[in-house]
Order: structure tokens, then sequence, then C-alpha cells
């Protein structure tokens, strides 16, 4: 397992949508271990692929933290099946450091994936977990939060943003 670098916005691999998974061998399972530890090393609650550079339908989940009966979660070749109600929360992300804004989500969602296994599954989910997934499909469609608020927000983060990149120059 290894730390892998997590990119930064506005590297042009976290706005790509990803490519499915078909390869269920020794290199994913490799890839999602690397995932694993990068995520808790950061600290983070999630990561998709495009995070560490790989542009591929793949995210790690771990809320238990938070919430102690969510254990990992491995998202292969995701998708939303249903979702209903709606809820605000703040957000943050590890490819957009020291920046949270408040983002409208579903309140709950089914998702239809497969897990490290290669096994099809559904997963039935509410508050910070329908968050999180949520959240690292984004990633996965070639969106981040920031994506998800208003125009006014967003010209204030890329303002913001280009100030600290040409501050660090």
């Amino acid at each position: 397992m290894a730390i892998r670098e997590i990119k930064k916005y506005p590297e042009p691999v976290l706005k790509k949508k990803t490519a499915p998974v078909t390869a269920f061998d020794e290199h994913l399972q490799s890839l999602i271990d690397d995932m694993v530890e990068t995520m808790y090393a950061a600290p983070g609650v999630g990561l998709a692929a495009p995070q560490v550079g790989i542009s591929k339908r793949l995210a790690v989940i771990d809320i238990s933290s938070r919430e102690e009966q969510y254990p990992l979660i491995v998202l292969i070749n995701p998708s939303i099946l249903k979702s209903e109600g709606e809820i605000e929360f703040e957000e943050g992300c590890l490819s957009i450091p020291e920046y949270t804004a408040k983002v409208t989500r579903a309140e709950q969602v089914v998702v239809g994936c497969t897990d490290r296994e290669g096994k099809e599954v559904e997963i039935e989910a509410g508050g910070l977990l329908a968050i999180a997934i949520q959240h690292e499909i984004d990633h996965l469609d070639g969106l981040l939060f920031i994506d998800r608020i208003s125009p006014i927000k967003r010209e204030f983060f890329k303002k913001r943003y280009k100030k600290i990149a040409r501050a660090e120059k």
C-alpha cells in the first residue's frame, strides 16, 4: 500500500467524466488499498479515483469516525437508482483544501454498484452517508462540490483561489 498524491483544483483530471472499471484484478485491488490509505492519511471520509489521478469509476468512503455503524465502503461503477428528500450540508473536499460551502443534496439515496470482489450490490443511505456517496459520485462525473453552489459563491471562490495561488508562487 502507498499514499498517493491528491490532485488539487484545477487539475484537469478532476473535471473529466470517468471510465467504468472493467477488470477486477490485482491492479484494481492495489489501487483500492492505496486509495483507502490515502483517504485515512489526508484525513478524509471519502476519496474518488480522479482525486489520485485515475479516471475510473471507483470511490472509497468511511464515515465510521462520525457514524460507527458504517464501516469502509468501496463503490465501483456506482449509479444513483433512487433519491428523495433534500438536505443542506457544509461540505469540504480533499481536492479543494481549506474551503467549505453549503451544498443541497438528496437526503436519501439508493445506489447500485459493484463491490471490490465484483459482486453487484445496492446500498440504501441517508444523512451523512448519502451526502458522502453523492459527493464521490459527482467526482466520477467530473463535478466538484463548488459546481453545486450558487454562481455568485462560485465566482467568489475562484477569485479567492486565484489570489491564494498567486501568493504561493
